[in-house]
């Protein structure tokens, strides 16, 4: 097992991992920039290191910084939580070139799941249900033409290095195709740059429900059941839930096994994440892959009393798992508290908290960083914390999570609570009525 790990990321993530390596008995190492120097995961880890100034790119994304943090204070493995750096296959490389385990994917299954284009024909191989759409990259307009009209319309032209919506488009007829192929790719070039695209039948009314997987170095894969993360705004998670209130005994078992085949096919090794597209007749289609933790880890283990960041680090030390899928027990929700005005297009509002009062009780977990008079920078993800609510059934975790979110206070900023507490009270939210597209018609105001 690690002596001592450094943890390569700020934050709820970076104070949720420190919690996990003091149980185990594993010194930590926070790293930290300017703007970060008085957060919590700073005063909590054994040591800490400034690695630069406020700008990500100048320390959480400085890969010689944080190498020479880890080399400073000997620290055997690094974990690199979620963003950032982890899922970027050079830095996994470079701590394997320097001696320290990268606690996350190898870099070739970075690189295999990385780019959207390879993962399909990848899982296509495995025998995983792919969407319909080309056989790799387009070459260009004319080929994009035929696929289309092949496939029919709709369609979804996507960038091979996308996320979070960009350089993707739908695209309902003909005539819009090439005028949506060129803004596409320019987005896309200028994101990521990498212009190129793929092409996917389009799935209307979809639910996006992904798989939590976990593989060990010996080739062994498992499943630890579903998540629910169809309530987005812009390709972003605001809301996620476990068991899927869409889902059936049947389509579990499909689905679960789709995702093993999905872990087998690259030998994945650590947690990670098979996300999948659900149309309205339960059909699902291989979505991506994500080869880290995810935000939404916290409900999948109160659902299975299941430590994911515990299990992250011993398949990296080597430890094998069980291979035993995991089924809900329980049922928990998940509500992403950030510092955003939902009433101004969920505009970002760093500042000050001058007041907070954190819920608590039966059924309530709150993962956070923040605290009375701590300040949000304007460098970062505007999130605050999850509110996890968990109870026998979904509508006790909708009524604990009502509770919870009347208790919870936050002054000096703005936050998605008002949100949140609007959505638990939608007629089609507590019936599990919803798709992808619930927040296109869910008015708040």
């Amino acid at each position: 097992m690690f002596k001592k790990i450094l943890i390569a990321n700020r934050g709820e993530i970076a104070l949720r991992i420190i919690r996990t390596c003091k149980e185990m008995g594993i010194n930590t190492v926070a790293v930290y920039s300017t703007a970060d120097k008085s957060s919590l995961h700073v005063r909590f880890a054994d040591e800490a290191v400034c690695i630069g100034p406020a700008p990500s790119r100048d320390s959480y994304l400085n890969m010689a910084n944080i190498i020479a943090a880890a080399e400073i204070t000997n620290a055997d493995a690094i974990h690199p939580g979620y963003g950032f750096l982890s899922e970027n296959s050079r830095f996994s490389a470079i701590c394997a070139e320097n001696g320290i385990k990268f606690i996350g994917a190898t870099p070739e299954q970075i690189d295999g799941m990385g780019d959207k284009s390879n993962a399909k024909a990848t899982m296509k191989a495995a025998g995983v249900p792919c969407i319909p759409g080309s056989e790799g990259l387009l070459t260009n307009i004319a080929e994009a033409l035929a696929i289309a009209e092949e496939i029919k319309y709709p369609v979804i032209l996507k960038a091979t290095a996308g996320g979070g919506g960009r350089g993707m488009r739908i695209v309902w007829k003909a005539e819009d195709l090439e005028p949506a192929w060129d803004s596409a790719r320019q987005e896309a070039g200028a994101a990521f740059g990498n212009d190129g695209m793929y092409m996917e039948k389009y799935i209307e009314e979809p639910r996006h429900i992904e798989i939590q997987i976990a593989g060990d170095q010996y080739g062994k894969a498992c499943h630890l059941s579903e998540r629910d993360c169809s309530i987005q705004r812009r390709h972003q998670k605001l809301l996620e839930e476990t068991p899927s209130p869409f889902m059936t005994a049947q389509l579990r078992e499909a689905m679960g096994e789709a995702a093993i085949k999905a872990a087998m096919a690259v030998k994945y090794e650590g947690v990670g994440t098979v996300e999948f597209l659900v149309d309205k007749h339960r059909n699902f289609y291989f979505m991506e892959m994500n080869t880290r933790i995810q935000v939404e880890h916290c409900i999948t283990e109160e659902v299975i009393n299941y430590d994911l960041i515990k299990e992250q680090i011993k398949i990296a030390a080597g430890v094998p798992i069980s291979g035993k899928n995991h089924y809900p027990a329980m049922h928990a929700i998940e509500c992403r508290i950030n510092a955003e005005d939902p009433l101004n297009g969920f505009r970002p509002c760093p500042g000050k908290i001058t007041n907070l009062h954190v819920p608590g009780g039966h059924g309530v977990r709150v993962d956070s960083h923040v605290y009375a008079s701590y300040t949000i920078p304007s460098n970062y993800d505007s999130m605050i914390s999850k509110l996890i609510t968990i109870a026998q059934t979904r509508e006790e975790a909708i009524q604990t999570m009502e509770r919870a979110l009347s208790e919870y206070v936050i002054e000096g900023v703005k936050t998605t609570i008002p949100f949140h507490q609007k959505l638990m009270q939608d007629e089609n939210f507590r019936k599990g009525n919803y798709t992808t597209k619930f927040m296109e018609s869910f008015k708040y105001d």
